[in-house]
């Protein structure tokens, strides 16, 4: 038995656990206003948000419902377009809907719900209530046909709302008619749902888990619905993220939304937002596990370059025993891993850099955002200033698995800053890879891609040299 709101009522379901949301909220609730589009989480027609008690407070995000599981919403709010109406009629319009009208922000309506909802997401949420972070909140919507500057219309007028409060978010958009009232009661019934169901760490005994999904139910949807599989997100073990000494510590379920606004992400990589900001969307990046980033094995999986960078480490479980392995060390051959049928990611740690270390990520793809890389790569580099100590190096994109270029990193150690010898290693990180031909370049384009990222590194973490003559590879043509 599955128990959650939706809206204003608490859902009881024999439902498969793997059973999509979105299928749940149409086909068997017949709420309508949440759209089936792409299927993919790429257009946002079905997006929702999903409100849990986290820390003792009602945190809500957005979220893709056709890459929800149901397993993944017990215990949990779920709100759809028509659960934001202020009259069970749904003829007063909230604010949200009122500068999406006014603004003439729609027209074929299709796609409409989705920002209504993402909008709505972003009168909840605890983020700095700016127009740039409203408009982020749409980030993974997309209209097709009334144009994006009506709409960002509407994003900033609500905005410009939402900064009159300066109290309780919740009391603020119940008593202001900007949300149903009900929003006001939905943490004392969750507190109460989760007594009687004795908290939500609900367990089927498998030995799979379930993330996000965000991969797993594109490629396949048939099968996941009726799989044998566990739910990440209901093991509160495998959450939260945590320091002890110099460690950083993450549970597998932390997504990509939590190192974000994780206080010790953000004390140890300053510009982290901006490089998750390369990343997919906002309802992906709340659901989206870096583990399951990992495990997806990706040779272009964004965080598994980040953390590769950063000798991340994993710890692997069967539920009775443990191992470690380097993150490194994790892939053997294209989607191959080093990990056993019932083995499943319980930790990744890595130790946070401190003052003599530099990092950064770079990323080239079709589209600057929303769109899967074309190459990516990442660098940790420590260094006086003077003398390289240590270096790591990694490279997607390049190969058939995430690559670590061990031998670049190797021959930057121990040696002097400088023009000449950077050029070398980009010579070295050329005959460590092996990329083909395919839908995102060239087997030529990807090569002199990953030259001009490599000798972005450089030139941005040590901006005092004027690196202006980076070289590319012998016998290939200056661009």
């Amino acid at each position: 038995m599955i128990r959650f709101i939706l809206n204003d009522k608490e859902i009881s379901t024999h439902l498969p656990a793997g059973e999509l949301l979105l299928d749940l909220i149409r086909y068997r609730k017949h709420l309508m206003g949440t759209k089936i589009g792409c299927r993919e989480g790429d257009c946002g027609a079905c997006t929702v948000l999903i409100g849990e008690i986290i820390d003792n407070r009602l945190r809500y995000r957005s979220a893709t419902s056709c890459l929800t599981a149901l397993g993944n919403v017990y215990g949990k709010h779920i709100v759809t377009v028509e659960g934001l109406n202020l009259e069970v009629s749904g003829k007063k319009l909230n604010p949200v809907q009122q500068a999406m009208y006014y603004e003439g922000a729609t027209q074929c309506g299709f796609c409409t719900p989705g920002f209504i909802v993402s909008l709505a997401g972003f009168c909840l949420s605890e983020d700095e209530k700016s127009y740039e972070n409203a408009i982020a909140s749409i980030d993974g919507n997309i209209c097709r046909c009334t144009g994006y500057k009506s709409i960002q219309r509407a994003a900033k007028s609500i905005a410009e709302l939402m900064q009159k409060n300066k109290g309780d978010i919740i009391e603020y958009v119940t008593s202001n008619s900007i949300l149903p009232k009900y929003f006001a009661d939905i943490k004392n019934r969750l507190l109460e749902l989760n007594f009687k169901t004795n908290g939500i760490e609900a367990s089927t005994n498998s030995k799979k888990y379930l993330g996000g999904g965000t991969d797993l139910y594109v490629l396949q949807h048939e099968k996941m619905v009726h799989a044998d599989i566990d739910f990440l997100f209901n093991k509160n073990n495998l959450n939260g993220i945590t320091k002890e000494g110099n460690k950083c510590i993450m549970g597998a379920s932390v997504t990509v939304t939590d190192l974000m606004e994780s206080k010790i992400i953000r004390d140890a990589f300053p510009d982290f937002r901006k490089i998750t900001k390369l990343v997919s969307s906002t309802p992906i990046r709340n659901i989206a596990t870096i583990a399951g980033n990992f495990v997806n094995a990706s040779p272009i999986g964004d965080f598994t370059i980040l953390f590769l960078a950063l000798d991340a480490h994993i710890i692997l479980s069967d539920g009775v025993t443990k191992r470690e392995l380097a993150l490194k060390h994790f892939y053997k051959g294209y989607k191959q891993l080093d990990k056993r049928e019932n083995e499943f990611i319980e930790q990744i740690w890595f130790e946070l850099p401190d003052k003599k270390e530099l990092f950064n990520f770079e990323k080239v793809s079709k589209r600057t955002h929303l769109d899967i890389a074309s190459v990516n790569t990442a660098i940790s580099i420590k260094t006086d200033g003077k003398i390289i100590e240590r270096a790591s190096i990694s490279a997607g994109g390049v190969g058939p698995v995430p690559l670590f270029l061990a031998k670049t990193s190797s021959f930057l150690e121990n040696k002097k800053v400088n023009e000449d010898i950077f050029n070398e290693a980009i010579e070295i990180a050329q005959s460590e890879i092996s990329p083909i031909s395919d839908a995102r370049g060239s087997e030529d384009y990807k090569r002199l891609l990953l030259t001009q990222l490599i000798s972005a590194h450089f030139i941005i973490l040590f901006p005092k040299l004027k690196l202006e003559t980076l070289c590319l590879p012998k016998g290939r043509a200056q661009n």
